[in-house]
């Protein structure tokens, strides 16, 4: 999952969020951010997830919804078919579709952690938080040293639910898994962890 130098650093879908404590030190490398799984090809999508419409597509990525969707047609029971139609919608900004198309793949094969990740983060898109965050713990009861799934899960308690204890528990617990973890801009997990810890105390 992680790079050689065990950091998670570039794996990122932005959510243009804030959060409602310590905005000032954290702006542009914690606050809004989301990390998005790795997809089948071996690579990963730096699409924002946070646009407000559909991106238009060109004739090439028309070709290829197409395509993933009569796959989809003629082999229903195709879950690589399902996931990439998913992964399509997730990076030209359409969640709703992405969702439904997630959920289609997991029905078929439900033991991905990746999938269930990158499902978390289309339902935060849609403003269900706690549905994302049911995607998460889903992906990490089957993987509980899923990176990118407790980064997430910690943006979503601090940001959207305001449970502070509960956010730093999953970071705390990223950094058990991976003390090299990062954060998008490359601030060291741990560092973070450590001024969000004073700065509660205080």
């Amino acid at each position: 999952m992680a790079t050689p130098e065990k950091a998670i650093k570039g794996y990122i879908k932005t959510s243009n969020l804030y959060l409602s404590i310590m905005v000032a030190v954290f702006i542009g490398f914690i606050g809004g951010v989301l990390f998005s799984s790795y997809r089948s090809t071996g690579g990963i999508s730096t699409q924002s997830a946070s646009m407000a419409n559909t991106v238009p597509l060109n004739p090439q990525q028309s070709q290829t919804l197409a395509a993933l969707i009569q796959a989809t047609e003629t082999t229903p029971d195709n879950v690589n078919a399902w996931t990439q139609l998913a992964h399509f919608y997730f990076d030209s900004g359409n969640p709703q579709k992405a969702i439904a198309a997630y959920e289609k793949s997991l029905a078929l094969d439900g033991s991905r952690p990746d999938v269930w990740t990158d499902l978390g983060v289309m339902y935060r898109r849609i403003g269900d938080p706690k549905k994302a965050l049911e995607c998460f713990k889903h992906a990490l009861s089957i993987n509980s040293a899923h990176e990118i799934a407790l980064f997430n899960s910690g943006v979503v308690y601090m940001h959207d639910l305001n449970d502070t204890q509960s956010a730093l528990k999953s970071w705390e617990k990223l950094i058990q898994v991976n003390p090299m973890a990062q954060t998008p801009s490359g601030q060291p997990v741990k560092t973070m962890l450590d001024e969000l810890k004073k700065r509660s105390a205080s």
